[in-house]
């Protein structure tokens, strides 16, 4: 997933219900997939921003020098001013790129 490429909104925004629940026909099975995405993108930002902060690591063994990486801070901040993992969640739903099957009408056949 490329962060700097996506279109998702970086401030609240308000979605059409009908928009959302279409694919599925259902409200609440359609937040649940989206959520299920949203915590898969998290943990995937989790994991490559712990990756790259651990590049730029210095160990120390004292306590009292804290030494401020101007590396570290900037791959902070472009963390921080991604759009949230729920929204780039909303936005994959939206644009039909997740991809979902409801397994309980697949044992019933």
């Amino acid at each position: 997933m490329d962060l700097k490429k996506t279109n998702a909104p970086v401030s609240t925004v308000t979605y059409d219900r009908n928009e959302v629940d279409a694919p599925t026909g259902n409200i609440y099975e359609a937040i649940s997939v989206i959520s299920k995405r949203a915590e898969q993108i998290n943990t995937d930002i989790r994991r490559e921003l712990v990756d790259k902060l651990e590049e730029f690591a210095t160990y120390n063994d004292s306590l009292e020098e804290i030494f401020e990486n101007k590396e570290q801070i900037e791959v902070s901040k472009f963390y921080e001013k991604l759009p949230k993992p729920h929204a780039l969640a909303v936005q994959e739903w939206l644009d039909d790129k997740i991809y979902f099957r409801n397994t309980e009408e697949e044992t019933q056949e």
